[in-house]
């Protein structure tokens, strides 16, 4: 069975155009089978959206799926530099257009497992909606490797569900990065922040 973060899904295509409301900007995506969450932007990555501050310099969505976090932070921090990145080459085709279509000059989109194809570069802010029905296995990895990813003082966000581990990646970042902050919680989503000190 095809997942989410299968490398190169192989499922019949089903394009859609579906719409997110963002400071009374209307963002367009389209959307295909074997992508997360491709009817509607998921309430998890609204949060996210809804909760991050202003953000500059070099920043990493990680594990993109189509683009909606990616494209709203650059949309709403032109100064920033957006990279957006996920194992899923369909996502990432479709994140591609979806800057395009949504005039987003300041992102790109590339196919990555994790940060195995992200070289040499560092980013003031990584945030991520992580594939947890991928397991522990997959994601505290990408935790782990994080940390060496971000610039001194640079931020790491994560939307978790409450029910789906969020007390023990608390933990687990902290194990990480000695701090983990949970800044934001609503209808069992919990955005937890780690700072590289």
């Amino acid at each position: 069975m095809e997942h989410y973060y299968s490398q190169n899904p192989t499922s019949s295509h089903e394009l859609i155009k579906i719409s997110y409301n963002l400071n009374n900007k209307s963002l367009v995506f389209i959307t295909d089978t074997s992508v997360f969450s491709r009817h509607h932007v998921d309430f998890g990555s609204h949060i996210l959206i809804s909760t991050l501050p202003p953000l500059e310099g070099n920043i990493l969505d990680l594990g993109c799926g189509y683009g909606a976090i990616g494209i709203s932070i650059a949309y709403l921090n032109r100064n920033s530099n957006v990279a957006m990145s996920d194992i899923n080459e369909r996502a990432v085709k479709l994140a591609h257009g979806n800057i395009v279509l949504n005039n987003i000059p300041n992102a790109v989109a590339f196919q990555s497992n994790g940060f195995q194809d992200i070289k040499d570069t560092t980013y003031s802010t990584i945030v991520s909606n992580p594939p947890i029905r991928a397991g522990k296995k997959v994601i505290y990895p990408m935790f782990e490797q994080s940390i060496d990813y971000l610039i001194p003082g640079g931020c790491l966000y994560i939307v978790i569900q409450k029910k789906q581990g969020a007390s023990s990646a608390v933990e687990k970042l902290k194990s990480i990065y000695g701090n983990c902050k949970v800044i934001n919680k609503e209808k069992g989503y919990w955005i937890l922040k780690s700072i590289k000190v």
